[in-house]
C-alpha cells in the first residue's frame, strides 16, 4: 500500500479544464458528480494497460492559487512523446510557462506550466540524450 492511485485537479470553469486536458492530453470525461454531490469530472488518462492512473476534475471549494504564490500541494507531471509539440498545445489552450523545459541528463525532457485554472503541472519526455 502507500502507491498513488487517483489525483483531482481543482477547478473554476468546469468545461474549460475539460477542453484544456482533453485537447492538450487527449483525455476523457466522465460525469461523476452525482456520485460526489457536486461538479467532479472523471478523468481517463490513456489505456488501461498501461503505467499510469486516472483522476479527476473537481469543483474549486475555495479561492483560486494566485499567481507567484509558493506551490500547496503535489505537482503531477504528465508524460509525453513530443514535448515541444505538447507545450505548443499547452500555450495555444491558453496555459502558460511556469519553469522552462530542462534536461534531466540522460534521462528527460521536463517543465513546468500552469493550466487554465492556475494549477501547476509538470510535463516530461523521456530521452537518453538529453543534455
Amino acid at each position: 500500500m502507500g502507491r498513488l492511485i487517483h489525483f483531482e485537479i481543482h477547478v473554476d470553469d468546469m468545461e474549460r479544464a475539460k477542453k484544456f486536458y482533453g485537447e492538450v492530453f487527449g483525455w476523457t470525461f466522465e460525469d461523476w458528480s452525482d456520485y460526489a454531490g457536486m461538479p467532479y469530472w472523471g478523468a481517463v488518462t490513456g489505456d488501461a494497460n498501461a503505467p499510469g492512473i486516472n483522476g479527476a476534475l473537481m469543483q474549486r471549494q475555495g479561492p483560486s492559487p494566485q499567481p507567484g504564490q509558493a506551490m500547496n500541494g503535489y505537482a503531477c507531471t504528465i508524460g509525453v512523446g513530443d514535448y515541444d509539440s505538447t507545450e505548443a498545445k499547452i500555450l495555444n489552450l491558453g496555459g502558460t510557462l511556469a519553469l522552462p523545459k530542462y534536461a534531466l541528463p540522460g534521462m528527460a525532457w521536463q517543465g513546468y506550466y500552469m493550466d487554465t485554472e492556475g494549477n501547476i503541472f509538470g510535463i516530461h519526455q523521456p530521452d537518453e540524450h538529453a543534455k
